[in-house]
């Protein structure tokens, strides 16, 4: 067959991939300069780093199986992880056990309770049990009204913002299971993994691999429309060029979100089911600094005064060598797609952080900054709500040869490097089973 994949990033080019090593005509049409998506890189020091911050978890096979294809696993590298917990004023370790049974804003029993809960999260494979409960109305019950403020609450509220009282326990649950599988069974400390040069690495190893299978990769090629066109075939039209491309399949590896203008044909029904699923914007402000900030990877911030979520220190996971001896802070946050944050220059965007990240280190002065940059992703997070799976788009659309995959199909688990990969895979194998023209579900 004659497949276009509109989208290269790693869902998109793992469908390609997948297709191409299996002898079918490959194109992937990436309306950016860079491939990745999310995992594009930019240049900090010399050296290739995310634009939005990224790491393996132990558990993530499917990625760990294409390093191993594309011959990179010597670039591997695992680090013991450190997180903490920003509570009025004070950073709180959050890293093993004992910092667990010693944070102090929770009371023993309710420290205790915490505690079990995020063993029984882990432990737990029966997840369909939380598909119908919201998050909050769950934690609530179990971790209790003072678990739930001081920690649970400000987490969903930092992610989801004004969704965050719909969020379903299914996803969270995907999330804790994830986060404490990389520990092991004995709680140990968590163990992340970086490429070293980046998971850029993956992505060039991947697309030159699509190309000796004899697949196209175009980018700055913007799809404008998909239809159904003569004898069946559908014909992709790009920007600025003079004639359709005819394939016999299209996979749509882009979100939800702009798809019903780019496939006018679309059937009401799915139309609906498309509009129905919400996103959040990502918004990573990212700081070049002469020293660290504190002492932790990932520090999640419980204070609805502060306008982000999360400080994520790179150089406090991979060490500062890599970038000349710098220091390198995400600072991430989620918001609605127009809210007012996401409309700030990036000098306004630091502006209006600074002040915050004083409260963090009464130290930080604004003369450790060497450089910043903001990176934006609009349709980031898909806000997934009880019954999820019920409104949930297909893969198979109802224009024949039409398939999709983004990372709003992702279920129950969340998105990410490792499983968007693997629903690439999945929609290449998909296309192939059902062959030109076949729909459902």
């Amino acid at each position: 067959m004659r497949v276009g994949v509109v989208g290269g990033g790693i869902a998109g080019l793992g469908a390609a991939w997948e297709l191409a090593r299996s002898g079918h005509e490959v194109s992937v049409l990436e309306r950016k300069v860079q491939l990745g998506g999310q995992m594009s890189t930019f240049a900090v020091e010399g050296q290739r780093l995310e634009r939005f911050y990224h790491h393996l978890f132990t558990s993530d096979s499917d990625l760990l199986r294409l390093i191993d294809e594309l011959g990179l696993r010597h670039r591997l590298r695992w680090f013991p992880s450190k997180v903490g917990f920003y509570y009025r004023g004070r950073v709180h370790g959050f890293t093993t056990p004992m910092d667990l049974l010693r944070f102090g804003p929770l009371s023993l029993p309710d420290r205790v309770r915490l505690g079990l809960l995020s063993l029984y999260l882990q432990r737990t494979s029966r997840w369909r049990r939380f598909e119908s409960v919201s998050a909050r109305e769950w934690l609530k019950r179990y971790a209790g009204d003072r678990g739930f403020e001081v920690v649970w609450g400000p987490l969903l509220r930092g992610k989801f913002g004004p969704s965050a009282g719909e969020v379903s326990m299914a996803w969270l649950w995907s999330k804790m299971r994830l986060r404490f599988g990389s520990r092991g069974r004995g709680m140990q400390r968590e163990q992340l993994g970086y490429m070293e040069g980046s998971f850029g690495l993956v992505v060039d190893a991947l697309a030159e691999k699509i190309r000796d299978s004899g697949g196209r990769i175009l980018t700055r090629s913007l799809v404008e429309r998909v239809q159904v066109g003569d004898g069946g075939r559908l014909e992709v039209d790009v920007h600025r060029r003079d004639e359709p491309l005819a394939f016999d399949a299209v996979i749509a590896a882009v979100p939800f979100s702009g798809l019903p203008e780019m496939v006018p044909g679309l059937l009401l029904s799915y139309a609906s089911q498309v509009n129905g699923i919400g996103y959040l914007a990502a918004q990573c402000l990212v700081l070049v600094l002469k020293r660290p900030l504190s002492p932790v990877y990932w520090l999640n911030i419980s204070d609805p005064d502060i306008p982000f979520v999360a400080l994520i220190e790179h150089t406090n996971l991979v060490p500062s060598v890599h970038y000349g001896g710098k220091s390198v802070l995400y600072i991430s946050n989620y918001s609605h797609y127009n809210s007012l944050s996401l409309k700030l220059r990036p000098k306004e965007l630091v502006a209006r952080y600074l002040p915050h990240l004083k409260k963090v280190n009464p130290e930080f002065d604004t003369q450790w900054i060497e450089r910043y940059y903001v990176f934006r992703e609009e349709a980031a997070q898909p806000i997934v709500t009880p019954h999820y799976p019920e409104r949930m788009p297909a893969h198979r659309t109802p224009v024949p040869g039409l398939y999709v995959a983004n990372t709003a199909q992702i279920y129950p688990e969340d998105r990410g490097m490792n499983y968007s990969l693997r629903l690439g895979l999945r929609v290449g194998r998909m296309v192939m089973e059902g062959g030109r023209g076949e729909t459902g579900d």
